[in-house]
């Protein structure tokens, strides 16, 4: 399909923010291999062979992306990201993907851009390194995976929340005056938050279009956001603190997130700690402080969005 405008990205390989927590058993394995290199230290020649690989390892790498329409071939890297979003909640990613899909009047993917034939990467030019879309959840009422985001997002209030928010949440999600969409924006974790400011301009412009032309998603009235985060473990565990969780006591894996959290009518967040594999939320730690995985719902009214975008101008722009 053809390619939008190209968008710049600071850099696609470069290591995670400072703000991203590590794997403990990483932690362990580097524990390791010091010690090991203190054995050998008599070794000369060894050792600065290992200094010559640990400057490649460490070397920054500047990536270029670029964005592209939606297509049938973006079917195993957008399902792949959706995956990692909902791990193993009762969520059928393969339809929900095929959605995405047959709607590409809205939404973008990232891909690499400029990636020759005869590079001595192995990079696959048509990768999917991101991606960013909406759901208008009450244009799809009925729809298997349109009810079991709904069922998931009410699950996860009803651990975190008292009644009374869980029945305010049920409200707003059935009702079919004020469309609720679901919007969606992932990526690969070493792909840097400025991508996430011209995408979102991009699909702001989509669902203004679609609204004036009549086209599906187009008219929302909240935005349902379900977000990668972490909170430091053993913190904050009762449905009191859960539901009025404030911003500084989370870690957004999308950083850019927050400013839609700090807009959110409605928030809350809930453990995934038992669906997250040994990578994903196993055992996560920051400055050796334990961290839980957690997902973080968000309702955003949409008149809030210029505040937002407002915000995302002011924070992504270089």
């Amino acid at each position: 399909m053809a390619s939008r405008p190209k968008r710049r990205a600071v850099g696609g390989g470069t290591p995670q923010p400072p703000g991203a927590p590590v794997p403990c058993h990483e932690e362990e394995e580097n524990e390791e291999t010091e010690d090991q290199d203190d054995d050998d230290d008599d070794d000369e020649g060894d050792s600065d062979e290992e200094e010559d690989e640990d400057e490649v390892v460490g070397e920054e790498v500047n990536v270029e992306f670029e964005a592209y329409s939606i297509s049938d071939s973006d079917y195993d890297g957008i399902k792949r990201l959706l995956q990692q979003l909902f791990l193993k909640a009762p969520v059928n990613t393969a339809e929900l993907t095929e959605l995405l899909i047959q709607q590409n009047h809205i939404g973008s993917v990232i891909k690499q851009t400029d990636v020759s034939e005869d590079s001595d990467d192995d990079v696959d030019g048509d990768e999917v390194f991101g991606f960013i879309s909406l759901l208008n959840l009450t244009e799809r009422k009925g729809t298997p995976c349109a009810e079991q985001i709904k069922a998931l997002a009410l699950r996860g209030c009803a651990k975190s929340c008292e009644k009374s928010v869980v029945e305010q949440l049920d409200r707003l999600l059935s009702d079919s005056s004020r469309p609720v969409g679901l919007l969606l924006s992932e990526r690969f974790v070493n792909v840097p938050a400025q991508i996430a400011l011209p995408l979102h301009r991009q699909l702001q412009k989509e669902l203004a279009e679609a609204h004036k032309t009549n086209k599906p998603c187009g008219k929302c009235h909240f935005y349902l956001l379900i977000s990668k985060t972490f909170a430091e473990a053993g913190k904050n565990n009762s449905k009191k603190n859960q539901s009025s969780q404030k911003k500084d006591e989370l870690m957004f894996t999308n950083a850019e997130e927050e400013f839609f959290y700090e807009k959110a009518a409605l928030r809350f967040s809930y453990s995934v700690q038992e669906e997250s594999d040994s990578c994903l939320g196993g055992r996560w730690s920051f400055d050796d402080v334990p961290m839980q995985p957690l997902r973080t719902v968000m309702l955003v009214p949409c008149d809030r969005m210029g505040e937002v975008m407002a915000a995302l101008e002011e924070h992504l722009s270089v």
